[in-house]
């Protein structure tokens, strides 16, 4: 009998009878995605550490220069709502989808050119084709006719204004005035001055939403229900007719 073994072809659905050699250089793909962090972390004094505030700074930056700012009160022009030194947080995105700024809004602009070489904090009054006189028989501002009662949030003491005035605010401004009218230089003062004292919609950086410091003063700022009667300007034309 023949003994001598014989070759065979080989079971190609058995494993491999001895490792394979896996030793060579990866591809490409084999290399971690978080590769860079290594690579950075010994150029930068502190490491990983240093890495990961220069990273939060970024983000910080980025939400300042397209969602929200800060912004620190100047003056008492807002009192009492707003105190001199209060921080509250401007919505930057508050009005690029959607409606423009509304009556009652608190906003933050721009007043080079029509306030000052600064930022300014005031609430809207008149938007554009608003027709807004001051004072009716009881020393209320008229808006398209309607009596507006600030009460809500005057200063103490303060009346609406001191300074009479009768404007159709143009189309794309805005009518503003300080909360602290006994202590504010808003659109009144400026009735003679480029733009008649009404500031342009595109100024504005964004409404200031909420009191964000200190914190025993923190709170959401509301538009007031003082403005939610005032009707529309195509009804100007019937302003005696209203209350």
């Amino acid at each position: 009998m023949d003994t001598e073994a014989q070759p065979t072809e080989r079971d190609r659905s058995l494993p491999p009878t001895g490792p394979e050699n896996t030793s060579g250089p990866a591809g490409p793909e084999g290399r971690s995605r978080s590769a860079l962090v290594p690579r950075l972390t010994p150029w930068l004094p502190g490491g990983r550490i240093t890495l990961t505030l220069l990273l939060c700074l970024l983000f910080l930056l980025a939400v300042n220069t397209f969602v929200a700012r800060p912004f620190q009160i100047p003056s008492g022009s807002m009192e009492h709502g707003l105190r001199v030194g209060d921080r509250v947080l401007v919505n930057k995105l508050a009005y690029r989808f959607g409606t423009g700024p509304q009556r009652g809004d608190v906003v933050v602009f721009d007043g080079t050119g029509y306030f000052g070489d600064a930022d300014y904090i005031k609430r809207v009054v008149g938007v554009g084709g608003d027709h807004v006189v001051c004072c009716d028989g009881e020393g209320r501002i008229r808006v398209n006719g309607r009596s507006v009662d600030e009460s809500g949030f005057l200063f103490p003491g303060d009346s609406p204004s001191t300074v009479s005035f009768d404007v159709v605010v143009p189309d794309g401004r805005l009518f503003v005035l300080g909360d602290h009218r006994g202590d504010s230089s808003d659109s009144r003062d400026h009735l003679g001055s480029p733009g008649g004292g009404m500031i342009p919609v595109d100024t504005v950086i964004g409404r200031a939403d909420g009191i964000v410091w200190p914190f025993d003063h923190a709170t959401r700022l509301h538009r007031p229900d003082a403005y939610a009667r005032v009707p529309a300007p195509a009804t100007n034309a019937a302003e005696g007719a209203h209350g």
